[in-house]
C-alpha cells in the first residue's frame, strides 16, 4: 500500500461519492448537490490516494484565523487501521495550528472519543466549553 496525500486535489463527484457511500454517510452522497459542492465551499481538504483510488479524506471550513471546524474525516473502511485517518488529521492540525479554535463534531463512541484524544482533542466539558447542535 503506497498512500500518497494532497492538498485540494480536484476530485471527481463519482469517486467522492464512493468515498462517502463506503461509509454509509447517506445525508451526504443521497444528494448529488451536497456532494457537487461540499469541496468548492470548504476552506481546504486533504485526501489520501492508493493509486487514483480515493481512500481518505478530511474536510475543513472556517477561516483559519480564529475557527477551524474539521467537517469530515473518512477512512475507506478497507484501509481503515492502517493510518491514514492519522496522517490525515496530524496534516489537518498542523495547517490550521495558529487557529484559536479546533473544532468537530463526531459520534458518540469509545473507539472515536479514542481515536481524538490521541490527537490531543478534548471533550468540550473538558474545556469548560458547551456545544450546541442544530440539524435538520
Amino acid at each position: 500500500m503506497n498512500i500518497t496525500y494532497h492538498e485540494n486535489r480536484i476530485i471527481d463527484t463519482k469517486e467522492l461519492i464512493e468515498l462517502y457511500k463506503s461509509v454509509e454517510w447517506s445525508g451526504y452522497y443521497e444528494d448529488t448537490y451536497i456532494m457537487e459542492y461540499i469541496l468548492k465551499n470548504s476552506l481546504f481538504h486533504i485526501s489520501a490516494w492508493d493509486g487514483e483510488k480515493l481512500v481518505g479524506l478530511v474536510r475543513v471550513v472556517g477561516d483559519v484565523v480564529y475557527i477551524a471546524y474539521i467537517q469530515d474525516i473518512l477512512v475507506h473502511p478497507d484501509y481503515q487501521r492502517h493510518g491514514i485517518g492519522k496522517a490525515l488529521m496530524e496534516m489537518t492540525l498542523e495547517r490550521v495550528r495558529k487557529c484559536r479554535q479546533i473544532v468537530l463534531t463526531t459520534e458518540n463512541s469509545e473507539k472515536t472519543k479514542g481515536f481524538y484524544k490521541s490527537l490531543g482533542f478534548k471533550e468540550f466539558s473538558e474545556l469548560g466549553a458547551l456545544g450546541f447542535g442544530y440539524y435538520n
